[in-house]
């Protein structure tokens, strides 16, 4: 909330265009808008440049919502980092259905994708546009770099080298989406130099998942501290959960499982004492979201200062509609979009679970229909408004339109079914501990021991639904459901997959999406993705 702005956006608005790096291009790097010789004369520039590439998670231009671009070619609204990464994370899934017909929106409802999918395409270039923007960062403050400018002292030395780490990790986390969706893709840091006559060669995806291992592993130490000057920004634990989920997917990535590591690296994180279970489970998807104990990452937002039309803006205002009243959810109006499928609801409501899961008291069924009869009509689909612009107190947050909640991206709950999964596939650990850290996230959730299960009824199944219902439209989903074998293909069916009500097969490949067609274009060494 804007009462504590996260520290992505704590420099001024004239720095952050200074360190501003404009690019219509994926293939090229990124051009200043001023040049080396005159930004670096200010100190403050450093970390304006750093948190000019935080904040591209978060924006996507240099002014406000919708002026000076970052990306040219792609509606600004539209292309922010967290809504189109969630969006192709959550829509071809059981668990989440938007109503709009926006060009490729209701391809991704379906898992009906072409190679010319404009959302495909705006992942695809902010992955590499944050990669420029690191790429060039670490360029700059070389040490050589530094001697020679003349103006760091040894205090802005050292704060710039901690810089440098965590270019490094937001470097490591775009090029794990970048595997996870388009598998390879060319690796490009600050040691190659592109030019539109060589374009890049696509490198493997267990090449690159090794070279995330090797990066993430190196720079732990070099990160900040956890605590509230940090927040939002990569710390020792963030780089955990980063190790923890590439290592956790494995399999997928290189044909080899790492289920022992993905277990260490969860485990680091639990046992570390900096985070704690939040006593609600709803007080990490609000206004003040930032005071909770668990979250160990996350993309800060600010109604004032971080105005944007993706993020949460987006995540809360689309939830919104039909009959519920917009107030309560702290936003001056809703979208009349983002709806449950009917298996995410019916999760919770199985004959195997009890009743009385608070983790599905926010959704809201008063005039909604469970079922998806047709995906255009929000009021067809039980609505989920996990997010919300509100306090854990009930006030308001600063702005109507544009919400304080920051956006999660790794919490001390997924730590524990990290745990709990890597142990179940042979990973160390033990049943024990699996069974307590599992039942600790079931207490929360009933608030007493009604959810609780016994050792000999945890299984693996139990835990991929049961991360369906911890972390529900937290932009999991589809990485989750490839990992187990269930996206595509004939094994679950759920409403809508493949086009139909009833859902129907689809092929395997599309648990890749495809390199979009300008990028194959402009670069002949880059080759699309099987089935495409």
């Amino acid at each position: 909330m804007n009462t504590r702005m996260g520290w992505t956006m704590a420099v001024t608005s004239a720095l952050l265009a200074a360190a501003s790096v404009g690019c219509t291009d994926t293939l090229v790097e990124p051009k200043s808008t001023v040049t080396e010789a005159n930004i670096f004369t200010d100190p403050n520039s450093y970390k304006a440049f750093i948190a000019k590439i935080y904040g591209g998670l978060a924006l996507t231009g240099q002014q406000g919502p919708t002026n000076q671009p970052d990306i040219g070619g792609l509606d600004e609204g539209f292309a922010e980092y967290v809504r189109v990464y969630w969006q192709l994370q959550q829509l071809p899934t059981d668990e989440t259905v938007v109503a709009w017909g926006d060009p490729g929106l209701p391809e991704i409802n379906t898992q009906q994708w072409v190679s010319n999918n404009v959302w495909v395409y705006a992942m695809y270039s902010r992955i590499f546009f944050q990669a420029a923007m690191v790429n060039e960062f670490l360029r700059q403050t070389t040490d050589a770099k530094l001697t020679a400018r003349g103006n760091v002292n040894a205090t802005l030395m050292a704060q710039i080298q901690q810089y440098r780490a965590e270019a490094r990790f937001l470097r490591a986390l775009s090029y794990w989406h970048a595997i996870d969706m388009f598998g390879g893709v060319p690796l490009i840091t600050e040691n190659d130099v592109i030019s539109a006559t060589t374009p890049p060669q696509p490198v493997a995806r267990d090449s690159i998942y090794r070279y995330l291992v090797s990066e993430l592993t190196a720079i732990q130490n070099q990160l900040p501290a956890p605590g509230a000057s940090s927040y939002g920004r990569a710390t020792p634990g963030a780089a955990q959960m980063l190790l923890a989920h590439i290592y956790l997917n494995a399999a997928v990535y290189t044909g080899t499982p790492a289920y022992d590591k993905a277990l260490a690296a969860a485990q680091a994180v639990i046992t570390s004492g900096t985070y704690s279970l939040a006593a609600n489970y709803r007080n990490n998807f609000l206004a003040d979201n930032n005071t909770s104990p668990e979250i160990i990452f996350a993309v800060p937002f600010d109604g004032l200062r971080t105005q944007t039309w993706g993020g949460t803006t987006f995540l809360v205002h689309a939830a919104c509609g039909g009959s519920m009243n917009n107030s309560n959810y702290g936003v001056n109006g809703c979208w009349w979009g983002l709806r449950l499928k009917p298996q995410a609801y019916y999760r919770y409501l199985t004959p195997a679970e009890p009743a009385g899961d608070g983790r599905a008291a926010f959704l809201y069924t008063a005039g909604q229909d469970t079922a998806v009869n047709s995906i255009s009509t929000f009021t067809e689909g039980v609505a989920a408004p996990k997010y919300a612009n509100v306090t854990s107190g009930g006030a308001p947050g600063s702005d109507g339109t544009f919400p304080d909640t920051d956006f999660p991206m790794f919490r001390l709950a997924d730590a524990y079914l990290i745990y709990i999964e890597a142990q179940l596939q042979g990973g160390g650990g033990t049943a024990a501990q699996a069974l307590t850290y599992f039942n600790a996230l079931r207490g929360r959730a009933y608030g007493n021991t009604n959810g609780d299960i016994t050792a000999g009824q945890l299984n693996l199944q139990l835990v991929l639904d049961e991360r369906s219902r911890e972390l529900l439209w937290e932009g999991q989903r589809r990485t989750d459901l490839i990992r187990y074998g269930q996206y595509t293909g004939g094994t679950y069916i759920w409403s809508w997959k493949g086009g139909s009500q009833a859902g129907a097969a689809t092929d395997s490949h599309l648990n890749l999406y495809p390199i979009p067609l300008n990028e194959l274009s402009a670069n002949p060494n880059l080759k699309q993705n099987p089935g495409y």
